[in-house]
């Protein structure tokens, strides 16, 4: 067993006794490993990552011990500016489960100068969720990323379309969530991300025809219409 300081003690048996069993069984339905998961609900964990702050010390140690929950927790409080690739490669070659991943992504790696360059090697990469993580972060950088040029995330829809017949269930889910993403956040990209939905649309694929018309969907529904023109 892991011999934890005793900072990381105290917050893992603090994470302990936050734990559910229901939980654990509940997560599991939706796909989630229930190994050593503990069942803390992530609203606990971002109540007591603010509670914390940011410590990337911390954040490297809480990975480390393996822990569902801790993991979580890892990347709420991590800092971005101090993650390096050889921790983003580290890190992603542990991920076992789409939570961890869409969390770690979303909450940390988004942020760190590394995202771009990471989203698009990692979309090349065979193992699941090094894949997933490659398009979450996508989808992370569309929504968080309010400087970044249009010019990104065009070069994000090539690799979309290149990748959207992968049939893997949490692949083919991240690559739709980057492609929604991108085409909610003004009206040019909107554009081109219809048209790059259209494109898939005509693959002979299960896994390319789901992701594009799910996007199609959203992306020519009046709602996202209404909130582009408004500019919000």
């Amino acid at each position: 067993m892991l011999a934890l300081e005793p900072e990381v003690g105290r917050i893992v048996a603090h994470l302990r006794r936050l734990s559910d069993p229901v939980n654990v069984a509940g997560m599991a339905r939706f796909g989630i490993s229930s190994k050593d998961m503990l069942g803390v609900p992530v609203p606990e964990l971002r109540r007591l990552a603010r509670e914390i702050g940011m410590r990337q010390d911390l954040s490297l140690k809480l990975w480390r011990t393996g822990i569902h929950e801790a993991r979580i927790l890892a990347g709420l409080i991590g800092d971005p500016a101090a993650v390096t690739q050889r921790q983003m490669e580290s890190w992603a070659a542990e991920f076992d489960s789409w939570d961890i991943c869409d969390q770690v992504c979303s909450n940390l790696f988004d942020r760190s100068e590394f995202a771009a360059s990471k989203a698009k090697e990692w979309s090349r990469r065979e193992e699941e969720f090094v894949k997933r993580a490659g398009f979450v972060l996508m989808a992370a950088l569309a929504v968080h990323d309010k400087a970044a040029n249009d010019g990104l995330f065009l070069s994000f829809l090539p690799i979309i379309k290149r990748e959207s017949m992968d049939e893997r269930n949490f692949v083919k889910k991240a690559v739709n969530w980057a492609l929604r993403q991108i085409g909610k956040r003004n009206l040019k990209l909107n554009k081109a991300a219809v048209e790059t939905a259209k494109g898939i649309q005509k693959k002979d694929s299960k896994s390319a025809k789901w992701v594009a018309s799910d996007a199609l969907r959203e992306l020519t529904g009046q709602g996202v219409a209404r909130r582009l023109r408004s500019g919000r």
